[in-house]
């Protein structure tokens, strides 16, 4: 008996399933025959842009599953940063449709736009679950201007949960999120060769941030002697004297985790401090990839804020500053979320505290951060 499967040969348009793809554009209608290029254009940019969110989706569970391991494989982090940096692709491509969304008029737009009411873009469950498995919590959102949270958007008319719910739901006990779990990889960072299970990681990694602030405040006071010699007037003096204490005391405070609750602050301080130690020693064969690692993280950020804060724009230029068609205060909305939905901020804040190489403390244990001897 020939135990051999015979495969029919594969065609280009039963692979991409293209006469399915090319069916879907109808909206509200059977066919989209009868609809306008407009609103065509519309509706396929939306389920590109769905498609495109599925690949991030996809892309966001891998990462966080390699970062909540413990220990997370030094070799796999290269496949990691190759997949933010797909992940930042994506977004810079799902940027670009906004372009071809304002080939449209407003007039083109007002053409068939009754029919989306009271349904919007914020109902979109998978970009929901980006945001959510990238770890922005409830309490982090904004209002869409009216009583309704997020989640009762994502419900059916009739109240009922809708797929998008489930969708969101779901994800929402999907832990840990991207953010936690790169996190606790920080956390778990050697510094100046010591790691939290070590009995004394307490004294040395307070010992390094100490010495790490005395080395940013030099610097800081090095910078405010140079600007206090272009002052005019004595109040120009003052207020440069105040606010570069002002950087001073923040960057001591950020380090130390002060703003966060009482049982969480050592583990926010040393992942801060890790966060300054990788970016500080970056040349060290250990801390090479760590490093690529926050800085697509980044990159990968900064790419999802242009995309809020272009398609801020592409409403503004369509439709100006009415009511978005969920409710919601429309362009305010969208550039609000640009501003605030932001996950990995302490990442962005070590810029601020970043000294030149020739500032930094000295380095301790330099061989734990070389490469591992053996085959």
């Amino acid at each position: 008996m020939n135990l051999l499967v015979t495969r029919k040969p594969t065609a280009y348009w039963d692979y991409i399933k293209v006469e399915e793809l090319t069916s879907l554009q109808g909206g509200l209608e059977r066919s989209d025959a009868g609809l306008s290029n407009d609103e065509v254009l519309f509706i396929t940019v939306h389920q590109i842009d769905e498609l495109w969110f599925k690949l991030i989706l996809r892309e966001l569970v891998t990462v966080r599953n390699l970062f909540a391991k413990a220990p997370v494989p030094e070799q796999a982090l290269a496949s990691a940063a190759r997949g933010i940096r797909r992940m930042t692709t994506v977004l810079e491509h799902l940027a670009s449709h906004f372009g071809v969304m304002e080939t449209m008029t407003t007039r083109d737009y007002l053409a068939f736009r009754d029919k989306l009411n009271p349904a919007s873009g914020f109902q979109s469950g998978q970009l929901r679950e980006i945001e959510v498995l990238l770890g922005l919590g409830d309490a982090d959102r904004l209002s869409l201007g009216h009583e309704h949270s997020y989640m009762s958007a994502l419900k059916n008319h009739d109240g009922s949960p809708s797929s998008a719910y489930r969708r969101v739901e779901a994800r929402m006990a999907d832990k840990p999120t991207v953010a936690d779990a790169v996190r606790e990889w920080l956390f778990r960072t050697p510094i100046q060769g010591s790691t939290p299970a070590d009995a004394d990681d307490e004294a040395a990694v307070r010992a390094f941030i100490d010495a790490y602030a005395n080395a940013h405040a030099r610097c800081a006071n090095e910078a405010l002697e140079i600007a206090k010699s272009s002052a005019l007037t004595p109040a120009d003096v003052e207020r440069l004297e105040k606010r570069y204490a002002g950087e001073i005391e923040a960057a001591r405070a950020f380090l130390r985790g002060d703003d966060a609750p009482e049982a969480e602050r050592r583990r926010v301080s040393r992942s801060r401090a890790a966060l300054v130690f990788i970016e500080s020693y970056r040349e060290l064969p250990l801390l090479a990839w760590p490093r690529v690692i926050v800085d697509e993280l980044v990159s990968f950020e900064q790419a999802f804020v242009v995309f809020r804060q272009r398609h801020a724009r592409m409403v503004e230029r369509v439709i100006g500053r009415r009511t978005g068609t969920g409710g919601s205060s429309g362009v305010d909305y969208l550039d609000q979320t640009a501003l605030k939905y932001r996950i990995f901020r302490d990442v962005w804040a070590v810029r601020t505290l970043l000294v030149r190489q020739a500032e930094l403390p000295p380095l301790e244990r330099a061989d734990v951060y070389g490469f591992a001897s053996g085959a």
